[in-house]
């Protein structure tokens, strides 16, 4: 059997426990170190920030930009809410749109509109809305924007003394409500009037709060020849409605057919133009109140054309006209003062209508066929300090009043902006953001 023996070194062989011992050591690298940030140094983050330093770093934001920080937690939407801007924001623009030519006679106007209601974005930022949540609102004409809501009424011709259905969307937050008319017991001696009733317009009264769908409509009609309001009152979906008496110091002594029936919001109240007319009416929110407000003399002794509307500045009552004579846009503003005619003073003149015509493409130079043709439809509710051109065959235009510069309005699909165009301003404040 063989047998193993231990292996023995030589005696003058260093050991490999010696070699090892006697090569030099090398110096160990220190471990490395991630880096830190300040805030994981001194042990601090972002909500150490004070109260003062938040706000001012809040309020460099843009709009949407601030709304989306007041989502992150309780204490920064506290604090986004004392930053958020008192006027709500403007957003862009609802319309029909309609197809270049000559317009429907006034009796129908309703004819002219041949697409929905669509909306066009202020800028890339804006979202883009829809009114696709509501399948029925083809069949409905835009009539007034207020607070966040659109009010539409039907398409269909109805009879003049019926007061239609209504139909309120509120495009932000995709919800609707369609109000049923009132019933004929709202009005105790409505057998007396019902046959000599006509109705005229409707207009958004108030709303309650953003995150509710709780809001008034408010619509009048001519009874016996005095007018007389109707006021709807929604409450998440319920309608209850009620009658004012007749305003009995009011006469529409003209066919109530020259009233305008949408409205225009401006200072407050409510006004609706008449036609070929020295004055306008006017409805106090507040009171519920209609009265007649008359327009400048100098403007009435010409029939001229004139729109009520808000300084682009600071929102005041004020009405553009066009001199007959001069042909210059003017610009009148409300002040009850010495020198004032009938309350309005001419604040300034701005640039001939004759910068107009001329930047109009195909308008013919005949004097008579240019005023006929192209004329200022409204001020732009979004005060943006544009004036709406509306032409008969031309297109559809914006003017700046203080550039002088002109623009078209028309869709990507080739068809021009309807009229009116209704400025959609986002309910304010935001319901997370809003009281209760």
């Amino acid at each position: 059997r063989p047998c193993y023996l231990p292996l023995s070194l030589p005696a003058t062989a260093p050991s490999l426990q010696s070699q090892t011992m006697a090569r030099p050591s090398l110096p160990t690298p220190p471990p490395v170190k991630e880096p830190q940030t300040v805030a994981a140094k001194s042990g601090t983050t972002v909500d150490a920030l004070p109260v003062d330093s938040l706000r001012n770093i809040l309020r460099r934001l843009s709009l949407a930009d601030l709304l989306r920080a007041a989502l992150a937690c309780h204490r920064w939407r506290r604090v986004a809410a004392r930053c958020i801007p008192r006027t709500a924001p403007l957003l862009g623009y609802f319309f029909h749109p309609t197809a270049t030519g000559l317009p429907a006679p006034l009796h129908s106007q309703s004819k002219e509109i041949d697409t929905p209601a669509v909306f066009a974005p202020l800028d890339a930022s804006s979202p883009n809305l829809s009114l696709d949540f509501a399948p029925g609102a083809s069949r409905y004409v835009l009539h007034d924007c207020h607070q966040g809501l659109l009010l539409l009424e039907p398409f269909a011709s109805l009879p003049k003394g019926t007061i239609p259905r209504f139909l309120v969307l509120d495009p932000a937050t995709r919800r609707r409500v369609l109000l049923p008319p009132p019933p004929r017991d709202t009005v105790p001696d409505d057998h007396r009037w019902r046959r000599s009733r006509y109705y005229v317009g409707s207009a958004l009264l108030s709303r309650a709060h953003p995150s509710k769908l709780c809001f008034e409509v408010v619509c009048f009609a001519i009874d016996g020849g005095r007018p007389r309001v109707w006021v709807a009152s929604v409450d998440d979906g319920r309608c209850s409605w009620r009658a004012h008496p007749r305003t009995m110091e009011l006469e529409v002594d003209f066919d109530p057919w020259l009233f305008e029936g949408r409205c225009v919001h401006a200072a407050g109240k409510i006004y609706w133009h008449i036609c070929n007319s020295y004055r306008m009416l006017v409805l106090d929110p507040a009171t519920l109140h209609l009265s007649y407000l008359l327009a400048p003399a100098v403007l009435s002794d010409h029939f001229c054309t004139y729109r009520v509307g808000e300084t682009p500045e600071d929102g005041r009552l004020c009405l553009l006209a066009v001199g007959s004579r001069s042909r210059q846009l003017q610009l009148w503003v409300r002040a009850e003062a010495r020198g004032s005619d009938n309350g309005w003073f001419l604040e300034r003149e701005m640039l001939n209508m004759r910068v107009v015509w001329d930047a109009v493409p195909g308008l013919p130079n005949d004097l008579a066929h240019r005023i006929f043709s192209v004329w200022p439809s409204d001020m732009d509710a979004g005060r943006t300090g544009k004036v709406f051109i509306r032409t008969i065959g031309y297109g559809r235009y914006s003017l700046h009043l203080d550039t002088a510069k002109i623009e078209p309005l028309h869709t990507k699909h080739g068809k021009e902006y309807g009229h009116p165009i209704y400025a959609y301003f986002l309910a304010w404040p935001p319901a997370f953001l809003a009281p209760e």
